[in-house]
């Protein structure tokens, strides 16, 4: 006779789960398992049995420090003979970090961003983590800018692995796709241009509270990622279409609760200590003109060499962008209340945050930084993952050698043609939207889903787990 499962104080205590194995599911990864003697074997029993000391999460911080290494080696040109003049172009190694600290006063000031008539550019929460780095960072005859990087790069670090960890935590049964975040050649490249990580990891802790039904805290840590860049608030657009679909409010209502509180927390009191500084971010959002790597920008880029082709002012691509963005934002809708099954958060998050970059007037390279650990999530196949990352390391490469052709004094016979930069920015562009094409499929197929395929429906559900559909479109009613 079999033992009862043991009971705890309110639901009985399971069984560890077995977790999808790469070598085993993803037909891409298992042909180069051949060097370590083939997929694992189909006898054995991964996430039940004892690992010993090189435990799932442990490998994957391991891999994480690898690819750190990499990172700030792929910086040292700069670390070495520093980012002046053309440097930082030439040796693709770029910082907003370094430009920062001089440009917006924080060599004299650490608090530069919460002095009267200060201007930067970040929102307050970013603002804080500037200023708290310039004051680790003391006086005296030394690089004083090295120093401000090496330290925000240290702290990013942190935060990387931070992101891969929660990130195989909020996978469920396929914790190894967090491996797609540890050695991610876009974020191996991009992650110490700013402080973008910390919003990233802010969405990243938000997801994995949602998904553990701690609905409240999902919203204050969305709410902080918004006090440090726009994007996590997006989250909020998929929680919308999965409690319309699923006729539970309460999920949305708390969460959206919980990061109002804490945006206001952090805001309010700055933009009453200093009304002008708080509010620079906005109208600097606003006002400035089409960024590198935006459609918007090799449009006029474009025009600037086409006859009669006119190019776009600032009011022109906002309207543009943010009518673009809600158009797409309604079609995902659509498709979420259309899918045959509920899709899975991820997927509808992933599917926002793409969005909002490709229409968005500014695409800066390291906003591949947001989507990797969504796409991790959203798409965990290896095979699209590596093209997709291929193209972003072709427009990595791109960015600056465009920038340096268009500073640098050479001759016009020996610069970066433009057209390869503008292509470059396209076939970004178009495999993110490839991306986007595959979840939206898989969406109305579950069968393709890399997730679904595994038996679970949706890690990431959270509060929504287990809802019965209320309202789909196209659904036929019953009449008694």
């Amino acid at each position: 006779m079999s033992k009862p499962p043991v009971k705890g104080p309110s639901r009985p205590i399971r069984a560890p789960l077995r977790i999808t194995v790469p070598s085993r599911s993803d037909a891409f990864l298992r042909k180069f398992t051949e060097l370590i003697g083939g997929p694992l074997g189909k006898h054995n029993n991964p996430g039940r049995i004892n690992p010993g000391f090189f435990t799932i999460e442990r490998v994957l911080v391991l891999l994480t420090v690898v690819a750190a290494l990499l990172a700030v080696a792929s910086k040292n040109a700069c670390r070495l003979n520093g980012w002046g003049g053309t440097n930082s172009y030439a040796w693709a190694c770029y910082s907003d970090w370094t430009a920062l600290f001089g440009a917006r006063g924080f060599a004299e000031n650490a608090f530069a961003p919460f002095a009267a008539g200060a201007e930067f550019e970040y929102p307050v929460l970013m603002s804080v983590v500037a200023s708290v780095t310039a004051a680790l960072i003391p006086a005296g005859e030394f690089n004083r800018a090295l120093a401000f990087f090496d330290l925000n790069f240290l702290l990013v670090v942190g935060l990387w692995i931070m992101v891969v960890v929660v990130t195989a935590r909020t996978a469920g049964r396929r914790p190894w796709d967090a491996a797609m975040v540890a050695l991610a050649p876009g974020i191996i490249l991009a992650s110490s241009i700013n402080w973008d990580m910390w919003a990233v990891a802010f969405l990243a802790l938000g997801m994995l509270a949602f998904s553990r039904e701690k609905t409240f805290l999902a919203g204050v840590l969305i709410g902080l990622g918004t006090a440090m860049k726009v994007f996590p608030l997006l989250f909020f657009g998929a929680v919308i279409v999965l409690a319309i679909r699923s006729g539970r409010y309460r999920p949305l209502v708390v969460s959206l609760s919980g990061a109002v509180l804490s945006w206001l927390a952090v805001n309010l009191p700055m933009a009453i200590m200093n009304f002008e500084a708080w509010k620079h971010f906005f109208t600097f959002t606003e006002d400035r003109g089409a960024g590198l790597s935006s459609f918007w920008h090799i449009y006029n880029v474009t025009a600037s060499v086409v006859p009669g082709m006119p190019e776009l002012g600032a009011s022109v691509i906002n309207s543009l962008a943010m009518g673009l963005f809600v158009v797409s934002c309604a079609g995902i809708a659509y498709l979420g209340l259309k899918a045959p099954t509920a899709p899975r958060l991820s997927q509808l998050v992933f599917l926002i945050v793409a969005s909002f970059i490709l229409f968005n007037k500014v695409y800066s390279p390291q906003f591949v930084v947001w989507l990797v650990p969504l796409v991790a999530l959203a798409w965990p196949k290896w095979k699209d993952f590596l093209v997709w990352q291929l193209f972003e390391v072709l427009h990595f490469w791109a960015i600056w050698m465009y920038l340096y052709a268009s500073s640098a004094d050479i001759k016009a016979s020996n610069t970066f043609p433009t057209s390869f930069y503008v292509f470059a920015v396209l076939g970004h562009m178009i495999a993110t939207g490839y991306l986007m094409y595959k979840v939206s499929r898989s969406m109305f197929e579950p069968d393709l889903d890399p997730v679904r395929r595994v038996g679970q429906l949706d890690p990431q559900a959270g509060a929504f787990a287990g809802a019965a559909d209320k309202f789909v479109l196209g659904a036929k009613k019953h009449v008694a």
